[in-house]
């Protein structure tokens, strides 16, 4: 693998110590570099595991320890020898301090083990695990060599009704309704001899399908009296700490099914099946994982006054982890069902949602210092590889090996890869953000190992993203999703990212990405603005603002009001989560800033006329942040003392369709015209009207 430690050091702007045995006859300069108290970056991960255990052996070794593949990323590709930019940005990333600490989700499992599916395989499972956990069966039906003489474990059977929770909390709601009570019967097999129609097999439940009632079951068990076919249903609630489910078909068939629950759909002659047993054995005691995401409430457009708006993190959450509760305008997460894929941050439009793990703030340090040290050691359009940290890390190392062995050409020196914990926890702020620092290409990699609606909501946040950009004329395709679950489909995509030429801000940015995601974006949309292609043809021929039409789901926009139907109740005013409409305390105005719209739709879902209708577009020009009047009227005179409240308009409507009313007749109808003190002045000075004091 090529490597110039001079071109490097520069770029580092510190001398670099070139080692080409450093694991094994140069291991002492290791241990004397994690003596020195400095922070140590190894330029490989291989070996992670000999060099931990002799940091662990060399006294005094105080130093932190980051480790840096820059082999199968950047040094085993055919183009090694220009790939020092890379390597250099690589090196400078893992040097950065580590992120802060997050929030933790606790789970405790005391092993108690449910095991679904034929009972022939779930007492296979149990003899395997029973030494370590607390196991019951859930039998459905005998399999193919049906349950051994000897009852080793408890057996349950029945209609599963409901199966909810995670690790250390799962609750199994279980209608039992067959003839044979499982508690009762010894197996002494005389049920089953009895039986004329072979409807009892060896699970000892009666198939009641074939079952014709001849009860000769019934009268060979009179000993034990486990059969009774007046037996009336009974439900059984029962609490687990974990599930294996060998079931046909599975109990919980999410994408991200729940911490705990295991499903092995081709039984237990598979590697498949070892591993998962060997898993469960371990899972007795306290686990604990990040908690993925941070919730702001006031950011939320999810509901206003039980009106649903944004939905877009409930759709997309594949874990079934997000719920709505719009009785309390919020959504509600469910730490423990999170898997931290992080679509939900990447779709919420106004950064209620956001990302922990890492923070926005440590991630955007991280493709900046990045993109920054590529430029800063001679590196040209630098293209992003954004990829999960299992699947994805080990398709992009699996494409070096390729490389190396020469069946491949490896990662191209300009593409950067940047491991995440799933590839679908970063979004438009830090693409654009990436951009505005200098990439000229952002790149998710997807293994096939995320949900169908992660996939669609990437595509769908690209699609924005690169409206916008060509809207600014930046000409080419910056932003890809490719699909690639092998190291040769993997390689011919890359290789394919070289044949068209992006346009970008000629001068990166030098902003800090921030906490929340629409105070990232407005920097990202200025600097963007600052150089834009179609905005500096505009200043030599001054025109319109421009407005870049943007596909529908876009977190920028405006509204249009159907004037003649809209009657300035305000309603529209009071839904908005993100102040962008506004009244006006001075006169009947309906305002809109439209820097501040999130699309979210409440006003249009709220509105009792339907005169408001989303564009989603962005206004790249300095109007956007300024209030505009969407709607005005004629503010509406009191009778009797000529204050004016409400409009012309909406008076009107509200007289023509109470005028039929038998509650506002006469001198009734005529206080509707009057502002509320004089309404209750005229109805209390008003000689013809009944009191309550008089009845």
């Amino acid at each position: 693998m090529p490597l110039a430690p001079k071109t490097l050091g520069t770029a580092l702007a510190e001398t670099l110590p070139l080692h080409s045995a450093l694991c094994r006859r140069e291991a002492s300069a290791f241990q004397r570099a994690i003596q020195s108290g400095d922070d140590v970056v190894v330029a490989c991960t291989q070996e992670r595991r000999l060099f931990s255990e002799l940091a662990e052996q060399t006294p005094d070794a105080t130093s932190p320890i980051h480790f840096v593949n820059i082999r199968e990323t950047g040094g085993w590709s055919r183009d090694a020898k220009q790939a020092m930019p890379k390597i250099a940005a690589l090196l400078a990333a893992a040097a950065l301090p580590a992120p802060d600490p997050v929030t933790t989700v606790t789970y405790a499992s005391h092993g108690r083990l449910l095991i679904v599916g034929p009972l022939d395989q779930a007492e296979q499972a149990a003899a395997l695990v029973a030494d370590a956990l607390d196991v019951t069966l859930l039998s459905q039906g005998p399999g193919v060599a049906g349950g051994a003489q000897e009852r080793r474990w408890p057996v349950i059977a029945g209609r599963v009704d409901a199966l909810s929770g995670w690790l250390g909390a799962f609750k199994l709601q279980l209608t039992r309704g067959n003839p044979i009570d499982l508690d009762l019967c010894t197996r002494c097999n005389a049920c089953v001899t009895a039986c004329p129609e072979q409807a009892i097999g060896l699970d000892y439940q009666i198939d009641m399908g074939k079952c014709t009632s001849h009860r000769d079951c019934e009268q060979a068990c009179t000993v034990a009296g486990a059969i009774r076919f007046d037996r009336t249903p009974e439900t059984l609630d029962a609490a687990f700490d974990l599930v294996l489910d060998l079931g046909a078909t599975p109990l919980v068939d999410w994408h991200a099914p729940p911490q705990g629950y295991f499903r092995l759909p081709n039984g237990l002659g598979t590697p498949e099946a070892l591993q998962t047993l060997l898993r469960l054995r371990e899972m007795v005691g306290e686990f604990e994982k990040p908690k993925f995401f941070d919730y702001k409430q006031k950011l939320c457009a999810h509901s206003r006054n039980e009106q649903v708006g944004c939905n877009a993190c409930v759709e997309v959450c594949s874990a079934h982890a997000i719920s709505s509760d719009k009785a309390r305008q919020r959504i509600v997460v469910n730490p423990n069902l999170c898997v931290g894929c992080g679509a939900c941050t990447t779709v919420c439009p106004t950064g209620a949602l956001g990302y922990t793990y890492p923070r926005a703030p440590d991630q955007g340090l991280k493709l900046r210092t990045l993109l920054a040290t590529y430029a800063m050691a001679g590196g040209r359009e630098p293209a992003l590889l954004l990829h999960s940290q299992e699947a994805g890390q080990a398709l992009v190392e699996q494409l070096g090996r390729q490389a190396q062995l020469g069946r491949a050409a490896g990662v191209p020196a300009r593409v950067i890869p940047v491991a995440l914990w799933h590839a679908a926890s970063t979004g438009i702020d830090l693409w654009l953000g990436a951009v505005a620092f200098g990439a000229t290409q952002v790149v998710v990699l997807s293994t096939g190992e995320e949900a169908p609606a992660y996939l669609g909501a990437l595509k769908q946040q690209m699609a924005i993203a690169q409206a916008l950009l060509r809207g600014l004329g930046y000409a080419g395709t910056h932003f890809q999703l490719i699909e690639a679950s092998t190291p040769a489909a993997l390689d011919g995509a890359l290789a394919a990212l070289g044949q068209t030429r992006q346009q970008v801000p000629a001068q990166a940015a030098r902003f800090a990405v921030g906490a929340e995601k629409r105070s990232t974006l407005e920097m990202t949309l200025d600097h963007l603005m600052e150089t834009a292609p179609a905005l500096q043809a505009r200043v030599d021929a001054p025109m319109s603002p421009l407005a870049i039409p943007l596909p529908t789901g876009s977190p920028f926009g405006a509204i249009t009001v159907d004037k003649a139907a809209c009657t300035l109740c305000l309603a529209c005013v009071s839904a908005c989560p993100a102040s962008a409409l506004q009244d006006n305390q001075n006169a009947p105005q309906l305002r809109f800033i439209e820097k501040n719209c999130v699309q979210c739709g409440l006003c249009e879902s709220t509105c009792p006329e339907n005169a408001i209708q989303l564009v989603p577009r962005l206004l790249a020009a300095p109007e956007r942040r300024q209030a505009v009047v969407l709607n005005e009227a004629q503010p509406w005179a009191c009778i009797r003392c000529s204050k004016p409240f409400g409009t012309v308009k909406a008076i009107e409507s509200m007289l023509g369709k109470l005028a039929g009313h038998a509650m506002f007749q006469g001198e009734a109808l005529e206080r509707l015209k009057m502002c509320s003190d004089c309404r209750v002045i005229d109805l209390y000075s008003a000689q013809n009207e009944m009191k309550i004091t008089q009845l």
